[in-house]
């Protein structure tokens, strides 16, 4: 494994080269996390340009999970993101303004109630190892708590999602007539 530094020789911000090769490797998992923890793509790219911003100001010293330390800052501007978010709901609803769209409306709430029974459904249809692989995953387990909650071995989690995955859009498909 090779180690590139990381900041200039008086420490500080990462070189711009450095940067850049960093930013075009990793940004889509660091969005994809957040994206998925704040389920709103303009929400989600902020807080992946914020991951990056730290990163160039305050690079990790030891770089050797890179990776895994953007996946924490993503993860943490994130949560702070949602909590900045439900402090300002609470002292909105606290000074008695109210949002029409915090409220669902009645078909918004059937919908999600339909949605929420089809991927139920979906979920009952497939094979237990399967349903459970997915549910873990999506509860936030990673490949080693799943490989040994089914008694697999984690590098065949991977694999054994991705099929899961497959298997759960076809049901899905099928059960809500959307083939194709």
């Amino acid at each position: 494994m090779i180690i590139f530094p990381l900041s200039p020789a008086g420490g500080g911000a990462l070189p711009a080269g450095r940067f850049k090769e960093l930013f075009d490797s990793h940004y889509p998992a660091v969005y994809r996390r957040a994206a998925c923890i704040l389920g709103n793509p303009a929400a989600a790219e902020d807080v992946a340009q914020e991951t990056f911003l730290k990163l160039y100001q305050a690079p990790p010293v030891n770089q050797e999970n890179l990776a895994g330390w953007l996946a924490r800052v993503a993860t943490n501007l994130a949560y702070n993101h949602l909590r900045g978010e439900n402090n300002r709901r609470r002292r909105e609803s606290a000074q008695g303004i109210e949002e029409a769209t915090m409220l669902p409306s009645c078909e918004e709430e059937a919908l999600r109630r339909e949605e929420t029974r089809l991927v139920q459904q979906v979920l009952d249809h497939l094979p237990e190892r399967d349903r459970t692989c997915l549910l873990l995953r999506f509860s936030g387990a990673g490949y080693r708590e799943i490989a040994a909650l089914i008694d697999v071995k984690p590098g065949s989690v991977g694999t054994l999602l991705a099929r899961a995955q497959a298997r759960f859009r076809e049901e899905y498909a099928r059960l809500s007539g959307r083939d194709g």
